[in-house]
């Protein structure tokens, strides 16, 4: 499957474009991206094509990945869908639920494959851990925490120039990877508080449909001795921690690539579909109502 790549910051130069490159399933056919001297390059450090225009990497494709801020992913993905091509797709899918639903819609309209990049829900340890807890019942509540240093002083993470991020806050950039553990565990959410700590940093109260209930922690302004991440589940069977040692960005990113082309081969759909990352959008979108 020949795939094409939007986006050239950080996390497309350092996971989507290498893991692209090194899958023996799919053709790296090229790169597009809105500053035409980073797209060439990146392009250039993986000797494949440079796009000056969205619509010819679409024409050259069958499927597309996308690294792009939220809002201009959802523009150019639902374009996409709209010429045929497959859906890879970064988290979150837009950080508007009308935005995500036209995504969603022109996928089912075009009969296209698509898969939502949540990382703990593509490495192997994590994802083999959801899958066992997702099969057990009496679960009772759960927590998770995402803590962040991309905005604390004297940083050196990548994204600590990112406007979307910054504007946005951790809510809607880690907000996706802790809901999409907590949703296949306890069940849809059916409601949601939120409420404001330090710097970007926002407590989620959610009910599930099953029963049970959780909270989670999201930050991107945690001091670094405080950043980390965990989730830990408690039930008549006990405590369950999800284990945190994973096999990396791109090994994760290799094994959506072989989701998106199970479910293109399979005709069925991926859990972690644009359907998914719609519903995400909408239980964030909800929280952000309860900040205000």
């Amino acid at each position: 499957m020949r795939v094409g790549l939007l986006g050239t910051g950080p996390w497309a130069a350092a996971t989507h474009a290498p893991a692209l490159a090194g899958h023996p399933g799919v053709e790296f056919t090229g790169v597009w991206g809105r500053r035409p001297e980073a797209a060439g390059a990146l392009a250039a450090a993986h000797g494949v094509g440079v796009y000056a225009d969205p619509d010819a990497l679409f024409a050259d494709a069958d499927a597309v990945a996308v690294a792009l801020p939220p809002d201009v992913q959802a523009e150019l993905a639902a374009r996409a869908a709209g010429t045929g091509c497959h859906l890879l797709l970064d988290k979150p899918v837009a950080t508007g639920v009308a935005a995500a639903r036209r995504v969603a819609e022109a996928a089912r309209r075009s009969a296209v494959a698509s898969v939502v990049f949540l990382t703990l829900r593509f490495e192997r340890g994590a994802a083999a851990w959801i899958s066992e807890q997702a099969a057990l019942d009496g679960w009772f509540t759960g927590r998770a925490e995402w803590l962040g240093s991309v905005f604390a002083e004297d940083t050196d993470s990548p994204y600590r120039h990112s406007p979307w991020r910054r504007e946005r806050g951790a809510l809607w950039d880690v907000g996706p990877h802790a809901l999409s553990v907590l949703l296949p565990v306890l069940g849809e959410v059916t409601q949601v508080t939120a409420s404001r700590g330090p710097g970007d940093t926002t407590h989620l109260l959610l009910r599930h449909g099953q029963g049970a209930s959780s909270t989670v922690t999201l930050s991107l302004t945690a001091p670094p001795g405080a950043a980390g991440m965990g989730v830990e589940l408690r039930g008549t069977r006990g405590v369950s921690t999800m284990p945190t040692r994973g096999d990396g960005p791109v090994a994760a990113f290799g094994h959506a690539v072989d989701a998106l082309l199970d479910a293109v081969r399979t005709g069925v759909p991926h859990p972690c579909d644009a359907r998914f990352g719609l519903r995400l959008t909408e239980i964030l979108a909800v929280a952000e109502r309860s900040l205000t």
